[in-house]
C-alpha cells in the first residue's frame, strides 16, 4: 500500500530507537500495535456497511425492476380481460336482439291505422286444392306382353 521497502523500514526503526528510546520501545511498539487493529476494525465495519448498502442499492433496484415487470404483466392480463369481456358483452347483447326478433314479429306501432288493418287482414284461407298437372307423364318403355293402363282407365278406376 505504501510501498515501504527493507531498508526503508529499517530507517524507521533506527530514527523510532533514537526519538523513543530502547526502554520505551516496547510499549510504544505495542501502542502501534492497538492502534492498528482498532484502525482495521474501522475499515472492516466501514467497508462491510458500504457493501451492505450497495447490496441494499441492488436489491432496491431489482426490486423496482420486478415491480415494473409486474405491473406491465397485470396491465397487459387487465386489458386482455376486458377486451374479452366487452367482445362478450357485444355477443351476448347480439344473441338477446336476436332472440327477441324470432320471438316477437315486427309489428306497426300500436294505435297506427296499420296496426288495425294489418291486424284485420290478416286472416288464413282454407287449403286450396292443388292444380292438375299440365302435361302428360312421358310414356315409358314397357316389356311386350304386359298389359299398362291408359289414363282414361285409371280415371274411371276412380
Amino acid at each position: 500500500m505504501f510501498d515501504i521497502g527493507w531498508s526503508e523500514l529499517l530507517i524507521l526503526g533506527i530514527i523510532t530507537l533514537l526519538f523513543v528510546g530502547p526502554k520505551e520501545l516496547p510499549v510504544f511498539l505495542r501502542t502501534i500495535g492497538r492502534f492498528t487493529s482498532v484502525v482495521r476494525k474501522q475499515a472492516a465495519e466501514f467497508r462491510a456497511q458500504f457493501d451492505e448498502a450497495m447490496r441494499d442499492t441492488e436489491l432496491d433496484q431489482i426490486r423496482k425492476d420486478v415491480a415494473g415487470l409486474r405491473d406491465e404483466v397485470s396491465s397487459t392480463v387487465r386489458q386482455a380481460k376486458s377486451s374479452v369481456e366487452s367482445e362478450l358483452a357485444e355477443a351476448t347483447r347480439e344473441a338477446d336482439i336476436v332472440a327477441k326478433s324470432a320471438q316477437t314479429p315486427a309489428l306497426p306501432k300500436a294505435g297506427s291505422t296499420e296496426a288495425a288493418s294489418a291486424v284485420q287482414t290478416e286472416t288464413v284461407d282454407a287449403p286450396q286444392k292443388a292444380p292438375e298437372a299440365v302435361a302428360e307423364p312421358v310414356p315409358v318403355a314397357v316389356p311386350a306382353g304386359t298389359a299398362v293402363p291408359t289414363q282414361q282407365e285409371e280415371k274411371s278406376r276412380l
